[in-house]
């Protein structure tokens, strides 16, 4: 009932699905569930709440368990949310694979934990899956869906319409991969920046204006094949004018950076300088992104109904 926990609980009240939130400590759950009030709340006030529910509908979906057991009875699809910790995730798994029937899929939130490393050994296999969500799931609707080599195909079509229908947006992977997708995508940019930070062309700064105000205003909206295709007279014409540049630029990128030593202090400087490292003002900047990230949700979905 954490973070993650929490926002997938919205999420999945917000498609009208009745959800069980489990954990050890009671006093946890107490939290969090005023927590989920209070923002649904504050969403249905600023006409952000997701769905067609009122928030105290949604909320009246969510009910709270300390016995996993009990929290699993009934269940059809269960979305485990503790810690990246391998074998804390491993545990729980094991717990449940002794107490849930061959119907019920087993689902991890993990961002970079293989599900061969996750599943592997338990009787239930062919049920288990990773939904990789991204935080904060309820304003950014990607899932990666990843399975395991001997989960069945219809583990994951379960899973893929389940996530469509509580309105988030999925994607298959044909299989595991480490770092899955949008990790790889992710840490390829900063590997990028952070060479070039480093190098000195450009200050830490100015580098984030390079994406927030340059390359993520397309990749709001289009990924970067579809930016590839627009920006030519189609992908095959885009490659017939810039594969010899892009080549030229690529075979000029260094090695996999080591994120140590002198560039650390430079970026730590300028970073803490616009949002210095104090709970309050991270908390206030959090909350700032979220609010963005929740209007761009709410203008794109309006855009898709256009």
């Amino acid at each position: 009932s954490g973070l993650i926990g929490r926002s997938w609980a919205m999420v999945f009240a917000a498609g009208g699905c009745k959800v069980k939130l489990y954990d050890i400590a009671q006093q946890q759950l107490t939290n969090a569930l005023e927590n989920i009030r209070k923002q649904m709340k504050e969403m249905e006030k600023s006409g952000f709440l997701k769905g067609t529910l009122s928030a105290e509908q949604q909320f009246s979906l969510i009910s709270v368990c300390t016995d996993l057991k009990a929290a699993v009875e009934g269940a059809t699809f269960i979305q485990e949310c503790t810690p990246e910790n391998l074998e804390l995730k491993k545990k729980i798994f094991s717990q449940l694979d002794l107490i849930v029937d061959d119907n019920v899929i087993l689902s991890s939130s993990t961002s970079c934990l293989l599900p061969s490393k996750l599943f592997t050994g338990l009787k239930h296999i062919k049920q288990c899956i990773v939904s990789h969500p991204v935080n904060p799931p309820y304003f950014v609707p990607l899932v990666e869906i990843v399975p395991h080599p001997e989960t069945d195909p219809s583990t994951t079509e379960r899973t893929y319409a389940l996530m469509k229908k509580i309105g988030q947006s999925p994607v298959k992977l044909n299989r595991e991969i480490e770092g899955f997708v949008l990790n790889r995508l992710q840490y390829a940019v900063i590997s990028e920046a952070w060479r070039l930070v480093g190098e000195g062309v450009i200050s830490p700064t100015d580098l984030d204006l390079v994406m927030s105000d340059g390359l993520g205003m397309r990749y709001a909206f289009i990924g970067p094949l579809e930016t590839m295709h627009l920006n030519a007279e189609g992908i095959s014409n885009y490659c017939e004018r810039y594969s010899e540049g892009m080549r030229l630029v690529l075979n000029t990128f260094g090695p996999v950076p080591e994120f140590s030593g002198e560039i650390v202090q430079k970026v730590n400087q300028a970073m803490s300088e616009k949002i210095p490292v104090v709970p309050k003002v991270l908390d206030a900047r959090r909350k700032w992104r979220d609010e963005c990230l929740t209007g761009l949700a709410k203008l794109k979905a309006q855009m898709k109904s256009d």
